[in-house]
C-alpha cells in the first residue's frame, strides 16, 4: 500500500470519529463556541486535510475528550496491523 494510501486511512478513521462525537451538533456550532474555524472542521471531516499538532489538540478539547483517547480512538479504528513505515 503506497504511503498516500496508508495517510489518508488515518485521515479518513480521524473523520469519522469526529463526525461520530459531534454528534447532532453542527460544524458551525462547534467551530464557534471553540474557536475553531468552521472551514478547518469541515475539511477534517472530508478527511481533505491533516490537522495541526495543536489543532487535533483544541479539536479534542472542543469535543469533551483528552487528546491521547483521541488518538487512541483512530488507533484502534485502523487496522491491527497498520504501519506508516514500510518495513
Amino acid at each position: 500500500m503506497q504511503i498516500y494510501d496508508r495517510k489518508q486511512q488515518i485521515l479518513n478513521s480521524l473523520a469519522k470519529i469526529i463526525k461520530k462525537l459531534r454528534g447532532r451538533q453542527s460544524q458551525f456550532m462547534l467551530a464557534s463556541e471553540n474557536d475553531i474555524s468552521t472551514s478547518i472542521i469541515s475539511t477534517v471531516e472530508r478527511a481533505l486535510k491533516d490537522p495541526q499538532f495543536t489543532t487535533f489538540f483544541k479539536l479534542a478539547e472542543a469535543l469533551n475528550i483528552k487528546p491521547y483517547k483521541l488518538m487512541k480512538m483512530v488507533e484502534d479504528d485502523l487496522p491491527s496491523d497498520f504501519t506508516l513505515i514500510d518495513r
